[in-house]
């Protein structure tokens, strides 16, 4: 997902893509940094004894949110309109943004 949402909206700032498609806009990551995650890995491999340990930075965000500040990265905000799945938002260029989810067949 944090692939998909950072190269289409490097894509669009570059004129090479006009639509970002996603799935649910509320759904929620744990978008925890993946430094953080190896140095947990390298710890449980340190402990004596094996267990079931769980990795997580213990703070969730929705893809919405982390749609805004990538785009906020750019210089752009977004502008939702509707409500639900059928959601899209806006820039004020002609990128667009759409909350069908693409399916591979």
């Amino acid at each position: 997902m944090t692939c998909k949402i950072t190269r289409s909206v490097a894509r669009i700032e570059n004129g090479l893509e006009e639509v970002l498609h996603l799935g649910s806009f509320e759904a929620k990551r744990d978008w925890g940094h993946a430094r953080d995650y190896a140095e947990g890995m390298h710890m449980i491999l340190q402990a004596d004894e094996p267990d079931d340990f769980v990795l997580a930075s213990g703070e969730t965000r929705s893809v919405r949110e982390f749609v805004e500040l990538a785009f906020c990265e750019i210089g752009r905000s977004i502008e939702w309109h509707g409500k639900g799945a059928e959601e899209p938002g806006s820039t004020a260029s002609p990128a667009r943004l759409s909350s069908e989810l693409i399916r591979s067949t």
